[in-house]
């Protein structure tokens, strides 16, 4: 525990609205401390949760609010030198901690902490990890990055032994710019794909690479190493490794891998076999290879813990997804749109295949904002066109706050466009989400799917483009 902090002591938030403070903020409150916080904007869905949980939360920073003085100040990732609070919290000597380390002392430690990171299926693996234990009854704690809806939340306190982390890559706070996965204490480490992101605060994949062999650094001789044997940004892990390695993947030399794959329009099935020897028959409710992968991770983790082969079964089958993951959100004039959060090519590639191989006949739009810190960057300038070509129709947004990228680094849309079309794909850019919406609902067909690929709110186009279809089309 952190030192000096007594029990149903008072733990403050700077930056209390994140998806992950909130939570850590909600699994501090039941465990009975005195709970509140701060951020720049206290909206729903945010600001509802914090009321469910009976969690103040200030509209706004001043160092006013705390007075009187917390036992205890969490700082998110999010908060920057001179800020109120945080300069606040420096001048009177408050006791302050990450959402990290809070989540290291009051809720890893003592448990088989297993993390589950790479650049992509972090969150989709350690959703499907944390649910196939509860499913088997070990009541597990997590904490996830996006929300896995066996759950309805992307936290839980849980009474098992064993507690899920999302490793994310990306730095802790301001005070600590290392990542955030080196403080979860791994015993297990999955490792999905190491590759180039994040270039606001990361070099070049080098930087990136160096990160991960920190955390690899890390997992004790008893514990163990899990590599996805189809990437060579996790398999050149292994040797780094003063524990057991496990590999899985489709990759010839895998330990875990399957066979025998079928797609439907729902499901996945594939065979499940280890070092060659047939596991069984298993299914996911999900779609494409990648989410196979994701399926021989939590296996072959599952495995490791204890699980029986049809324990770990009825987990997956079970799966019911996270959401923002191809998740449908709803269908209007024969037409089905979807939402999902991709955002770096490889992850527009592999969703795109996943519903190629689901609907071989059917017509695919990929409308895509480039919204985060490394899209809006002419990082994948050349990666981006050929991540596309699963898709019928390519609409490419406007960037999402271009000025967040130094005017030198950013995309450069028009070669973007060129280099689609280049590649024989009929391709749009409209100038407005609205404008998007006009063209999509005009120009799309009876049977047509429509993937909106934004790690954001994407301006609303999910319900703008399903309306625009029904007034069109009809229901």
């Amino acid at each position: 525990m952190i030192e000096g902090i007594r029990p149903g002591g008072y733990i403050y938030f700077i930056g209390i609205c994140g998806t992950a403070m909130a939570a850590l903020a909600g699994m501090l409150r039941s465990r009975g401390y005195r709970v509140a916080g701060s951020d720049a904007g206290v909206y729903p869905p945010m600001s509802t949760f914090l009321k469910e949980q009976e969690i103040p939360a200030y509209d706004g920073y001043d160092g006013a609010h705390l007075d009187p003085p917390p036992d205890l100040v969490v700082v998110g990732n999010a908060i920057s030198r001179g800020n109120a609070e945080a300069e606040a919290v420096l001048e009177r000597r408050l006791r302050y901690a990450s959402l990290p380390e809070v989540l290291k002392e009051f809720f890893i430690r003592g448990k088989t902490s297993v993390v589950v990171a790479g650049t992509h299926g972090k969150t989709t693996t350690s959703s499907m990890i944390a649910w196939a234990l509860a499913s088997a009854g070990r009541d597990p704690g997590f904490m996830i990055g996006g929300i896995p809806e066996n759950f309805g939340q992307g936290y839980r306190v849980g009474a098992g032994p064993h507690f899920v982390s999302e490793g994310d890559e990306y730095d802790t706070a301001f005070f600590d710019k290392g990542p955030k996965f080196l403080h979860y204490l791994p015993d297990v480490v999955v490792v999905n794909a190491v590759e180039f992101d994040h270039a606001d605060i990361y070099r070049d994949l080098g930087e990136i690479q160096v990160a991960f062999a920190r955390l690899v650094n890390l997992v004790p001789r008893n514990g163990l190493l899990v590599l996805c044997a189809d990437e060579p940004g996790a398999m050149g892990l292994g040797s780094r490794a003063f524990c057991p390695v496990q590999t899985f993947g489709l990759a010839e030399g895998a330990m875990w891998t399957a066979r025998d794959l079928r797609f439907g329009a729902e499901e996945t099935g594939f065979t499940a076999l280890r070092e060659g020897v047939e596991v069984g028959r298993f299914v996911v409710p999900l779609r494409g290879e990648h989410n196979v992968r994701n399926a021989l991770a939590t296996l072959t983790v599952c495995a490791h813990l204890g699980l029986t082969a049809s324990e770990v079964r009825e987990g997956l089958s079970t799966f019911q997804g996270v959401r923002r993951r191809l998740t449908v959100r709803g269908v209007a004039g024969k037409v089905t749109v979807f939402d999902d959060f991709a955002k770096h090519p490889t992850e527009i590639r592999e969703t795109l295949r996943g519903l190629r191989l689901s609907f071989p006949d059917r017509r695919i739009w990929a409308v895509f904002e480039p919204a985060t810190a490394t899209a809006r960057r002419a990082a994948f300038q050349g990666d981006y066109p050929p991540a596309f070509d699963p898709a019928d129709r390519v609409v490419i947004a406007p960037v999402f706050r271009p000025d967040k990228a130094p005017e030198g680094e950013r995309l450069r849309m028009d070669r973007l466009v060129q280099d689609i079309a280049a590649r024989g794909k009929p391709v749009a850019r409209p100038p407005s989400i609205d404008a998007i919406v006009d063209l999509v609902a005009g120009e799309a067909q009876e049977g047509d799917l429509v993937i909106c690929m934004s790690n954001g709110g994407f301006g609303g186009i999910h319900e703008k483009l399903l309306a625009a279809l029904k007034n069109r089309h009809g229901a």
